[in-house]
């Protein structure tokens, strides 16, 4: 599957510090320790109702860890999924008769154009669930000679109870385990089941639904291993970050951490669980099930900047949640004028401190509003006052190119 076009990244004097960061494993912020190449995987979107405010503002958080990364003198491996055969996706087909197929293709591409938009930088590796089965059939087969899958009438489940630190990633009890279970795609309730979280490996096929003939049978992947296999595949063991909304804490994030460490016998499967709050709309989360979505490519169709509305974005810290309100785009559009003004000047106060500072509060868990905050300072004080530094309008233009993805030209 084909990513997307990659930005211009400006290069800025010095370095990047060290990225710190809030880790849902270990219930604090600590340091991320890349080596020379940080390597990143963010879950995807299933290819509906692409691209809403929830989307973006999850993706634009991680492009923000990459930014900040990259100004620390890494390279950055990163790698995207997108889940183009699910149930989700099938309940649409069938609801609007369409083909799921035509579905998957027209909202992955309007996503990526919506990324190109947003000026979010690409995934080197952007992988489809359909492409990744062949890879899904030999994870699926490892847990087999493992000892850790059974069958229910040609399903493939996981047996949680192979790994003795499930639970680990999330913390959650098993009240509450069961219940997001079952709110987010899990079957607690299947009769057969050894136990109730054990999730879906290889669902065996149904009549009037797409399945691929494989060693494992007539059938499709479930959602945990698809990602496994893919950040497997392309990253091995203990990368970096995983990324992804907090609705994918549990229990995607959970099961895919045991599926790996089961199946390869190493700890741990990344190094840091890494997620983003939800975005909500009139006192609601944003969701498909509710339907009270904003869409990226609506809001470029009535004319606003894309820059706004990715400047509202990282005004908002990504571990928080936020209602998204016209108020909010309001003002992040004045604030894009103001700085374009800024960058506009012949010349201005030293943009130095506030290069240090910006990247001061980004490597402090990713504190984009503080970053914000700090360039405010600097573009009131050069409209109000002016200043000396013919080069500091230009740099104050690259960084927030640079570290906010934010072009101001």
């Amino acid at each position: 599957m084909d990513s997307w076009e990659a930005p211009d990244v400006p290069r800025l004097p010095g370095a990047g510090r060290p990225l710190r960061l809030y880790d849902s494993a270990t219930q604090q912020i600590r340091p991320t320790s890349p080596g020379p190449e940080a390597r990143i995987y963010v879950c995807g979107i299933t290819p509906y109702d692409a691209t809403h405010m929830g989307h973006a503002a999850t993706y634009i958080a991680f492009d923000l860890v990459q930014r900040a990364w990259l100004d620390a003198g890494h390279s950055v491996f990163y790698v995207q999924n997108v889940t183009d055969i699910d149930d989700p996706l099938l309940e649409r087909a069938a609801a609007t008769g369409q083909d799921w197929r035509d579905i998957a293709q027209r909202e992955t591409q309007l996503f990526r154009t919506d990324m190109v938009a947003l000026r979010a930088l690409p995934p080197r590796e952007y992988i489809g669930a359909v492409e990744s089965i062949p890879s899904v059939v030999r994870c699926v087969q490892e847990l087999q000679r493992r000892g850790c899958v059974y069958s229910i009438d040609g399903d493939l489940y996981f047996d949680v109870s192979s790994d003795p630190m499930f639970g680990e990633v999330s913390h959650y009890d098993l009240e509450e385990m069961t219940a997001l279970f079952a709110e987010r795609g899990g079957d607690p309730l299947r009769s057969g089941k050894r136990h109730g979280l054990d999730p879906l490996l290889w669902r065996a096929a149904r009549p009037e639904e797409p399945a691929w003939d494989t060693e494992l049978g007539h059938g499709r992947p479930g959602w945990h291993i698809e990602c496994v296999a893919i950040a497997l595949d392309t990253l091995g063991m203990a990368f970096d970050v995983q990324g992804g909304g907090s609705d994918l804490l549990f229990p995607h994030h959970e099961m895919g951490a045991a599926h790996a460490e089961v199946m390869t016998g190493e700890w741990p499967y990344a190094r840091h669980y890494v997620h983003t709050g939800m975005v909500g709309l009139g006192g609601e989360k944003m969701s498909k099930s509710l339907g009270n979505l904003v869409f990226v490519s609506r809001l470029r169709e009535e004319g606003i900047d894309p820059m706004a509305i990715r400047l509202t974005l990282v005004g908002h810290h990504y571990r928080g949640g936020w209602e998204w309100t016209d108020d909010g785009l309001a003002q992040a559009q004045k604030r894009l004028a103001l700085w374009r003004d800024g960058a506009a000047l012949a010349s201005g106060p030293s943009f130095d401190a506030t290069l240090e500072r910006m990247r001061e509060v980004l490597a402090d868990d990713l504190d984009s509003p503080r970053a914000v905050a700090a360039v405010d300072r600097w573009v009131d004080d050069a409209l109000a006052r002016g200043g000396r530094d013919e080069q500091a309008p230009a740099l104050m233009a690259a960084a927030c190119d640079a570290l906010l993805g934010v072009r101001l030209g």
